[in-house]
């Protein structure tokens, strides 16, 4: 990475380092869940599945549940585990995990499971309770165990591009251009003209296999093999129980760190969905655990949008109503995220517009956030695939209580001179408090150039 901007890098401290070489070694106390003499599974402490293929035929059995679940994830399905990772040499697929295996459940149900399963294109050859599970995240009966399954029409496999082939060659002209692509960012954030404490917090990081850096409030560096993760997020609750729960879901962001590089590249993009999955989920488990544990932060909770650049791609996390807006190079934005509130769908679903969405008496009440009692999360998990002259924005509910989506875009394209000398971030957020000032208000721009 070009070091032309030295003052935008803030290396991790010793004991940083040291704490994330201690969750490396975490990675290899795993717990047993099942030993036959077909296959041992063991459960990681972060919660994926390794399963262990062995005995007759066992590296086919092995390349059939890879590519019946890597087939099913294409389709849509969603009451499956998803393929994070797998290693043929030692017949180690890795997955996410469904959760509990089910002891009762009616016939009539159980069969009502698998055929649903055949509208997805596959058909399970051992349709029965043992490969039923509850996942509790989100309340879902799933379906395990794909070494024996029928894919119903292998033509169609055939031709389907994989999905981190099609990412690859999508993505070829950005990396084949990353020694002279270069990435600026900007970060502001504001207390507002009312409140007395920040319950917004973001987060800029850059790492590799070797470096790991929070980065500064501006700055503009080479591509490189670098990872980035910027995020904003914005807190509630009493006291300051909504300040915390903002900064516990930002610096539980690191724990992505680990996990990245034992992706290879044919794993990346499926690999990276899974790790935001299992973040905002392992962050929702956590808050929700403290908010019952303790009086004082009872109902905390946080929103998050995170954005995640990898080899090319720009993935993206969120929940909540904070946002994240893309602003092509061609012109115009949109905003790539959904508002998690009852509000948001009223707009999705055109039956109000922007002036009503701003003035309805229910636009703070979220519908999804970490904690805050609620029992599930569906986080929104997606990839932007951009070019030189695309850019990114991030930023809480505050900038949005001041300004309307016409009126960021004119200050990112064309400001007014006052604020001309402020770099992006900083014009949206000083802005945004000028107009409304109600709220914390906190914006990220990102910028390839």
């Amino acid at each position: 990475m070009a070091r032309s901007c030295t003052t935008c890098w803030r290396k991790v401290s010793a004991s940083r380092r040291a704490s994330h070489s201690g969750t490396t070694l975490l990675k290899g106390i795993m717990q047993e869940a099942k030993n036959t003499a077909r296959a041992l599974v063991k459960i990681g402490y972060d919660g994926r599945v390794h399963k262990f293929f062995r005995a007759d035929k066992a590296a086919e059995r092995f390349e059939n549940e890879l590519a019946v679940l890597q087939y099913l994830e294409r389709r849509g399905c969603d009451f499956v585990p998803r393929v994070l990772g797998y290693d043929r040499e030692n017949l180690e697929l890795v997955t996410s995990n469904c959760g509990a295996r089910v002891e009762r459940m009616g016939d009539e149900r159980v069969k009502q499971l698998f055929d649903e399963l055949e509208q997805y294109g596959v058909r399970h050859e051992d349709a029965f309770l043992r490969n039923v599970t509850y996942r509790a995240s989100d309340g879902r009966f799933c379906l395990i165990d794909f070494e024996f399954a029928t894919i119903l029409e292998p033509d169609a496999v055939a031709g389907m591009v994989p999905e981190f082939e099609a990412s690859a060659h999508a993505a070829d002209a950005f990396k084949t251009d990353s020694t002279t692509l270069k990435l600026r960012w900007s970060a502001a954030t504001d207390i507002g003209k009312y409140r007395t404490n920040n319950e917004d917090q973001y987060v800029s990081i850059a790492f590799n296999t070797e470096e790991f850096s929070y980065l500064a409030r501006e700055g503009e560096v080479h591509f490189g093999d670098f990872d980035f993760v910027y995020g904003v997020s914005d807190g509630m609750g009493g006291e300051k129980s909504g300040e915390f729960a903002s900064r516990f879901a930002i610096d539980n962001i690191t724990r992505l760190l680990s996990r990245r590089f034992s992706l290879s590249v044919a794993q990346t993009s499926t690999g990276i969905h899974g790790c935001l999955d299992e973040l905002f989920h392992g962050i929702h488990r956590q808050l929700s655990n403290l908010g019952e544990s303790y009086e004082a932060a009872r109902n905390m909770g946080a929103t998050l949008s995170m954005v995640w650049y990898v080899q090319g791609w720009f993935y993206f996390g969120h929940i909540g109503d904070s946002r994240i807006y893309h602003l092509p190079k061609a012109g115009g934005m949109t905003q790539i995220t959904e508002d998690h509130t009852y509000v948001g769908w009223l707009r999705r679903q055109g039956q109000i517009n922007e002036r009503e969405a701003r003035y309805h008496p229910r636009k703070n009440v979220l519908a999804q956030s970490l904690g805050a009692g609620n029992q599930f999360i569906q986080p929104q998990i997606g990839e932007l695939n951009c070019e030189r002259g695309d850019r990114l924005l991030i930023c809480s509910d505050g900038v949005v209580d001041g300004l309307w989506d016409r009126g960021i875009l004119e200050l990112l394209d064309e400001p007014p001179e006052p604020l001309k000398s402020l770099n992006p971030a900083q014009r949206i957020v000083r802005a945004a408090v000028d107009e409304s000032g109600r709220d914390n208000t906190t914006a990220v721009v990102l910028e390839i150039v």
